[in-house]
């Protein structure tokens, strides 16, 4: 690696390790290799950007996108979701194991998902392998191969080549994950809630959330813990919608169970009282919950009880989200948002007084220390120069023809929000996302599979 300077960008709000500060940041070729006291980078005659105010960030790491590629394409795609991840500062994502097909549940559809994304995409990649019922044998030469871990749901999908696991199934998966060292990534609903549930169709957002109660979190979420315990398995809880569940997951941590969890944009910003009747965008499972429930979970945030907030980004076409009937019983439950998540997530957290730098270490060091990608999600030496210009004062509207997303059913729409990407560097150079991609396949180390 090169170690002659080939990129120095200037702010007066670097977001380093020990804070927000003045700095220079130096770029040789992919990495950083110094970050300066503002304004003493000579540079060595490398080109030297300075943005003023506008923050230098390094580049979001988003563990949780469902790109859908190959086999429901027409939902997304890696060209249109990398392109939004850029675009809305996100350098590095991991790709779900559904709702792809084939599934990422055997090596060889891992094969087939690289095929299909090498050379198409816009930011780095890496990919989650699948625990389904029967193929625990699978699971040791998929994270030989490179998958970060592997997702399994305890509730239905929503697609039939990813079912669900039961109780006999999940100790099977966890105790071979245990057993390799790999993460095990969990959707946490109890179908029993679920299934004991009202399921009233119709255009009423009370409905459907009495269709996914509290509940049904967290029963689920007792059950991982046990079967954690138990097995010495690693676990991590996605997209906590209920705050219900954040005593569990204290507990449990206590007691020296290891667990981690994250949340979503859309349940840090979104309220079930201010979901319009018949707009399915907001459809998404688990739920956005009440206003007192946001609250719990951003107080959850300030007491540190999430390792990451991602983006759960989940489009289908506009078809599926049945805008045309509003019938959030019948409509796709998905929540396209990989371009909108850190103005979303900036908005509500300036506004409740955090600071920046709350922010930014969840949603880029959090969920890059998460997966283990040592080189990512941070502004220091050594590191790669994965980086982002945002400005946190100005404001934009959110406009859905806009958006990178192949469809960009949002229920973001309208919305203004705080805090605008002006720039995207990868690997030291700028994203152009109109350009040729120049985004890397990873495997679980963050080298180029």
């Amino acid at each position: 690696m090169t170690r002659t300077p080939t990129l120095v960008l200037r702010s007066r709000r670097v977001l380093a390790p020990d804070g927000e500060r003045p700095a220079d940041v130096v770029v040789a070729g992919d990495r950083i290799v110094e970050v300066s006291p503002y304004g003493t980078a000579a540079g060595g005659g490398a080109p030297i950007e300075d943005l003023g105010d506008v923050a230098l960030l390094p580049g979001l790491v988003d563990t949780h996108v469902h790109v859908n590629e190959p086999g429901r394409t027409a939902w997304e795609g890696f060209t249109s979701a990398t392109r939004a991840a850029a675009a809305g500062g996100v350098t590095t994502l991991i790709d779900m194991p559904l709702n792809s097909i084939p599934a990422t549940v055997t090596v060889d559809a891992l094969r087939v998902k690289r095929d299909v994304a090498r050379g198409r995409v816009y930011v780095d990649v890496g990919f989650w392998g699948g625990a389904i019922p029967g193929n625990t044998g699978e699971l040791a030469a998929l994270y030989r191969a490179g998958v970060y871990g592997f997702k399994s749901f305890l509730a239905p999908s929503g697609v039939d080549e990813f079912p669900h696991v039961n109780a006999a199934e999940l100790a099977e998966a966890l105790t071979e994950q245990a057993r390799l060292g790999a993460l095990a990534i969990i959707h946490a609903e109890a179908p029993r809630i679920l299934d004991a549930a009202p399921q009233v169709p119709g255009r009423a957002y009370a409905d459907f959330l009495a269709s996914r109660p509290d509940a049904a979190e967290t029963v689920a979420v007792r059950q991982l813990l046990d079967t954690a315990e138990r097995t010495g398995a690693r676990v991590h809880v996605l997209h906590v919608s209920s705050a219900d569940v954040l005593p569990l997951l204290a507990a449990a941590r206590a007691d020296g169970i290891a667990v981690t969890a994250e949340t979503c944009p859309h349940y840090l910003t979104l309220v079930a009282e201010g979901v319009p009747a018949g707009d399915t965008t907001f459809k998404c499972c688990p739920p956005i919950r009440s206003e007192d429930n946001r609250d719990r979970l951003w107080r959850g945030i300030e007491a540190g009880a999430f390792a990451a907030v991602v983006s759960d980004h989940s489009p289908c076409t506009t078809d599926l989200k049945r805008l045309d009937v509003g019938d959030f019983a019948a409509a796709w439950g998905g929540i396209a948002s990989l371009q909108l998540g850190l103005p979303a997530v900036w908005t509500e957290a300036r506004a409740r007084g955090l600071a920046l730098a709350e922010v930014v270490a969840l949603m880029s060091s959090g969920p890059a220390r998460l997966v283990g990608l040592a080189r990512k999600g941070t502004i220091a030496p050594g590191y790669d120069a994965d980086l982002v210009a945002f400005d946190p004062d100005a404001v934009f509207t959110v406009d859905p023809g806009g958006l990178h997303h192949r469809n960009p059913a949002t229920p973001y729409a309208g919305r203004t929000l705080t805090g605008v990407v002006r720039a995207t560097w990868l690997a030291g150079a700028p994203v152009d996302v109109h350009g040729t991609p120049r985004g890397r396949l990873l495997d679980r180390v963050g080298t180029a599979a």
